[in-house]
């Protein structure tokens, strides 16, 4: 089956989703629809389509011709923009983060379900060839016994980057480095470690002129014993330097590094196997091709839809990395370490009292 996409917010990000899906035979674009006029218009005089101001009208128009809208507005609308839209029954392609707050996201997918619309968010990295394989190494058990993993975002954001939407860096709309920068980092954390048992962060604002924070560290407990960093800066000057991720193990070591995890820089294990001889030729980088992963993540929504094959990334598993986010900056407001769920310690549900 085609799935046919409505973009709901057409400013920069709305053009890798057009490249993206112009290369996945099984997909199209109806509409674009953005509050600003120009904005929209700009789009839609681009790609041939029609354009709208109100998402209301673009469904009444072509509601029978969109499968998925694709949810590009800033990040505190995407909340309200999925309930607000859950009624017309459409699945929903969301750029991270899902939303800010988790009520607001548990309202979201509660609403979906009730519509029967499905949610999936957009982590791309999750298909860049060196984390795949990376992920491969994780599940085969080849690093044994997990002990640490760091992600390091250290990106430029200068202040004209901020000044030049008054929604960035706000705590209503925005966050700072971890919700914006960092989340795919943070998700690429818990996909490769799992569970998060409790977190300690800190955050300053150095550089920039926002409200949420520039700067951020944390340490996280993970379910199986082990330990995580999370370094995460747009203070990073004077250009882009990072944004990696490594895991260590006992029997091994691995970093994927570049600008965006795309590029691997340390692949080392004890015992070696065969494969590690190629494995910098064959899954050492992403093709040079604009938006490829986000290719490769639409591409995967649409198998999901068709024939239910796994590995896109849904609603709740964006709840998860949201949840980890929003733990981030109670520890840092508190100063305390905060834990991620419930852990029974009087109950005596399960446990035989003989």
């Amino acid at each position: 089956m085609k799935y046919r996409f409505a973009i709901l917010g057409c400013g920069a990000v709305s053009q890798k989703h057009m490249q993206a899906l112009g290369r996945i035979e099984d997909a199209s674009v109806t509409a674009g629809c953005d509050i600003s006029e120009n904005t929209a218009k700009s789009f839609g005089e681009k790609y041939g389509l029609p354009y709208f101001t109100d998402p209301h009208k673009m469904m009444a128009e072509k509601g029978d011709e969109i499968d998925i809208i694709t949810v590009l507005t800033p990040s505190g609308l995407h909340g309200r923009n999925i309930i607000d839209l859950a009624r017309y029954g459409k699945h929903f392609l969301v750029e991270k983060p899902l939303a800010l707050r988790l009520d607001e996201t548990d309202e979201l997918l509660e609403a979906c379900d009730r519509f029967g619309g499905k949610i999936f968010v957009v982590k791309q990295n999750r298909f860049n060839r060196p984390i795949v394989k990376l992920k491969e190494a994780v599940v085969a058990g080849r690093f044994g016994k997990l002990v640490m993993a760091t992600v390091r975002v250290r990106w430029c954001r200068k202040q004209e980057y901020y000044s030049a939407n008054k929604w960035r860096g706000t705590w209503a709309m925005d966050g700072g480095v971890l919700t914006n920068q960092a989340s795919h980092h943070i998700d690429m954390l818990m996909w490769l470690m799992g569970d998060v048992e409790s977190v300690q962060c800190q955050t300053s604002t150095r550089l920039a002129n926002i409200e949420a924070e520039d700067t951020a560290a944390a340490i996280l407990r993970f379910s199986n014993g082990a330990l995580g960093i999370i370094e995460a800066t747009t203070a990073t000057r004077p250009r882009d330097y990072e944004g990696s991720v490594s895991v260590m193990g006992e029997k091994g070591i691995v970093e994927v590094g570049g600008f965006a995890m795309n590029k691997l820089k340390t692949w080392d294990f004890d015992p070696a196997i065969d494969d590690d001889k190629e494995v910098f030729e064959k899954w050492g980088e992403n093709p040079n091709e604009p938006a490829w992963n986000h290719a490769e993540y639409i591409r995967s929504l649409v198998g999901h839809l068709n024939d239910g094959r796994l590995g896109v990334v849904d609603g709740l598993q964006g709840r998860k990395s949201l949840e980890l986010i929003n733990a981030m900056y109670e520890s840092a407001e508190t100063g305390q370490q905060v834990a991620l769920r419930f852990r029974p310690k009087m109950c005596k549900l399960g446990i035989s009292q003989e």
